[in-house]
């Protein structure tokens, strides 16, 4: 199993000339991966500032030079697997191999209906994501593909020279649910939660443990199901929305990673922390817990 590691998402709120400063810092702070989301809008955010991931990932590459990037996550609510191959493939090779592709089914709402689509019901829509990440898989892992689904085609579709992480960039499958944990068992390199799906009121990471123990045992589960090592998935999850006060403090920081350790995941993952809600905080709380916690190596 790999060594625990450290992450933080930053919404792509802010104007460049501020954002650049917020990922150089995530990188100095020394978190291993740093992530935004990849919405069009987002919830309570939704009159506010929200920039495109792409663009600010491609940004974020070119102001630092250690920690990886990636999508947290990035779902087919409004991306065709062609297009967004041709953009992982530019990140990667930008980043200089230190993209990871965070995928997740989406939860409809503002990014279907953006573009004049319909809500859809689960299952559909975990039919729609099996299929979206293995069109993508295939086109990341092959320079022409055609390939006819139900949701997606691909018609001679080229991408060279391919990625510079070979086979591909590495998957960072969302699931919660038995199929999504198949689907992250087939093709994730690190496997995501962050508890109990949806957005309803968040518990503390004490009294999420069960649940998230319980989740690491299933998607254990799904690897052997198909003959793969489980320890070869990393385990990620995702605090600050449905799991609260990991960063409260360095000790919380501490006492969170080692529950989290003990329950078989090898990733955590915070927000930075703004000044209202949601994710409200503040920074020099986390530069303290990057001190004295990821800096200083005192990992689980």
């Amino acid at each position: 199993m790999s060594r625990f590691r450290h992450g933080v998402v930053l919404l792509p709120e802010h104007r460049w000339s501020r954002a650049r400063e917020l990922w150089a810092r995530a990188e100095a702070l020394g978190f291993d991966h740093a992530w935004t989301y990849d919405h069009l809008m987002w919830r309570m955010l939704h009159d506010g500032p929200w920039y495109g991931t792409v663009p600010t990932l491609s940004a974020a590459a070119t102001a630092t030079s250690r920690i990886q990037l990636g999508t947290l996550v990035t779902s087919p609510s409004f991306r065709h697997p062609v297009a967004f191959a041709k953009d992982l493939i530019a990140l990667d090779d930008i980043s200089g191999g230190r993209l990871v592709c965070g995928l997740g089914a989406g939860a409809g709402g503002y990014d279907e209906t953006v573009l004049g689509g319909s809500p859809l019901p689960p299952s559909v829509r975990a039919d729609r994501f099996e299929e979206f990440v293995d069109l993508t898989d295939r086109l990341l892992r092959q320079p022409v593909t055609d390939y006819a689904g139900r949701y997606f085609t691909a018609v001679d579709a080229h991408t060279v020279p391919g990625c510079v992480q070979r086979p591909r960039v590495p998957f960072a499958v969302a699931a919660t649910g038995p199929r999504g944990m198949r689907l992250a068992a087939r093709h994730a390199a690190i496997w995501v939660t962050a508890g109990t799906p949806g957005w309803g009121d968040p518990v503390p990471f004490d009294r999420a443990m069960p649940q998230l123990a319980a989740q690491v045992r299933a998607v254990e589960a799904a690897c052997a199901d198909i003959g793969r090592d489980p320890a070869t998935v990393r385990r990620l999850v995702v605090t600050g929305a449905m799991i609260r006060g990991v960063s409260d403090s360095v000790s919380a920081y501490e006492d969170a990673c080692g529950q989290f350790a003990a329950a078989g995941f090898t990733d955590v993952v915070v927000h930075w922390p703004r000044s209202g809600a949601p994710y409200q905080g503040r920074l020099e709380v986390l530069a303290e817990i990057a001190r004295a916690v990821i800096r200083s190596g005192g990992t689980p």
